[in-house]
């Protein structure tokens, strides 16, 4: 397969994983109950441009959504959210540059040669 993109994607899932770790810890650490069933529904493309945009259309979400929280935990004096939600922010926002660069690439080099790329690490 596209042994590149997959081992991309596999790291990246992992991020996101330890990403909703820490949140669930700091939300139990708080007396709070976490609930992700009504956020982030999944959207699946048929296709790796689809993916992709389905991906940084979600990571847009993400950074609106942790700035927020940036705002409302410096509000509220609570430094411990405010860095954890800071710290995840630079990963989200790494993960989008990622994400623009390989839409733009596509774009540039056409899908086959960008997948062709992708083949091995």
């Amino acid at each position: 397969g596209y042994d590149r993109l997959a081992h991309h994607v596999r790291d990246e899932s992992i991020d996101e994983m330890k990403h909703a770790d820490r949140v669930t810890d700091r939300i139990l650490f708080l007396d709070g109950i976490p609930n992700y069933q009504r956020y982030f529904p999944l959207r699946i493309g048929e296709t790796v441009i689809e993916q992709f945009q389905s991906d940084l259309q979600l990571e847009y979400t993400a950074i609106e959504r942790l700035n927020t929280g940036i705002a409302t935990a410096v509000e509220l004096g609570d430094n411990g959210t405010r860095e954890l939600l800071a710290d995840i922010l630079v990963s989200e926002e790494e993960h989008a540059d990622w994400l623009e660069t390989q839409l733009e690439t596509i774009r540039q080099v056409g899908v086959e040669n960008y997948l062709a790329q992708q083949m091995h690490d």
